[in-house]
């Protein structure tokens, strides 16, 4: 699911672009500037491919457990910052299509190469946000959707063809409406994953006592570890080695990722939660911290959505 929405604006976005510029150059039968568009349309892809491996490349050199939870954190507010950025005023100036045909004759009256680095740093940056938004979603869900991905690519271009090409009124005012709601959602979703591996990188590196947060003595000798003391908003649906006697099992998956346990479809690895925290950011043990930003994310993201959609 989030691959195709991902892919399918991201990819959006880059037909229109694509699309208009063709436009602009094939009706003057600028046969040199049509293969430089798509020298620069090959080299982008190109290059956003080499952009995201190395990313992976880098995440996964990381070998300290703690470090790595750092890295991820930082990775998804950065993820969601990028995803206000782009669905709020990126989209906005996609839509601008007299601004990027002014920008097309420009650049052909300028220089040969002009054209191509209009061209290629357009979609480059289409390119390198996919990169980022798909790492992100990929950390979340520890999977990823190759069906998903290409769907949402091939339909997209499909859409652009149609509107560019062909002439064809399709209303993409309700497709960004849609794609931005939920993409709004998705970065709301980053938020909360973001804290909670903020929370793993205190946990594994032994830093809790940075949030005032220390082993405790109680006086019958028992410890009570700093990680046991860290306030849930609630903690639900906890894996367990069985089930209660007349517990059903329709709802529970056994020996789900080798664990040796009962796993409840809402646990946030469960059949069901696992689509919810991809999508969401869904927790089945969330912190204060980690429900207060993602609420007030959402807020935010929500209000941004209803401004530009549907104020006059």
């Amino acid at each position: 699911m989030n691959e195709f929405i991902i892919t399918f604006r991201e990819t959006l976005e880059a037909a229109l672009i694509v699309g208009i510029i063709y436009t602009v150059i094939s009706r003057q039968g600028l046969t040199k500037e049509i293969k430089q568009l798509w020298y620069a349309v090959i080299a982008s892809i190109i290059t956003s491919v080499v952009v995201g491996l190395s990313l992976m490349s880098i995440k996964d050199s990381i070998g300290n457990a703690s470090i790595e939870k750092l890295v991820e954190a930082v990775l998804m507010y950065v993820t969601a910052g990028l995803l206000w950025y782009v669905i709020f005023w990126l989209s906005k100036q996609v839509g601008n299509k007299e601004a990027l045909e002014g920008q097309t004759s420009q650049a052909i009256q300028t220089s040969g190469m002009a054209l191509f680095f209009l061209v290629f740093f357009a979609i480059l940056r289409e390119g390198f946000e996919t990169a980022i938004f798909l790492m992100g979603s990929f950390s979340v869900l520890g999977s990823f959707s190759y069906v998903g991905f290409f769907l949402g690519m091939f339909i997209a271009v499909l859409i652009g063809y149609m509107v560019v090409v062909q002439g064809r009124k399709v209303d993409l005012t309700r497709f960004f409406r849609i794609t931005t709601f939920l993409l709004a959602v998705f970065a709301s979703g980053m938020i909360a994953y973001g804290t909670h591996e903020a929370e793993e990188f205190l946990v594994k590196g032994d830093h809790l006592e940075w949030v005032g947060l220390e082993d405790k003595s109680l006086e019958d000798g028992t410890v009570i570890k700093a990680k046991d003391q860290i306030a849930r908003v609630w903690n639900v649906h906890k894996p367990k080695p069985s089930l209660a006697e007349g517990e059903s099992d329709f709802f529970y998956s056994y020996n789900l990722h080798g664990k040796d346990k009962y796993s409840h479809w809402l646990h946030d690895k469960g059949r069901v939660g696992v689509f919810l925290k991809g999508f969401t950011g869904y927790n089945s043990n969330p912190n204060w911290p980690e429900f207060l930003l993602w609420f007030i994310s959402l807020a935010f993201g929500l209000r941004l959505w209803r401004k530009f959609y549907f104020s006059k």
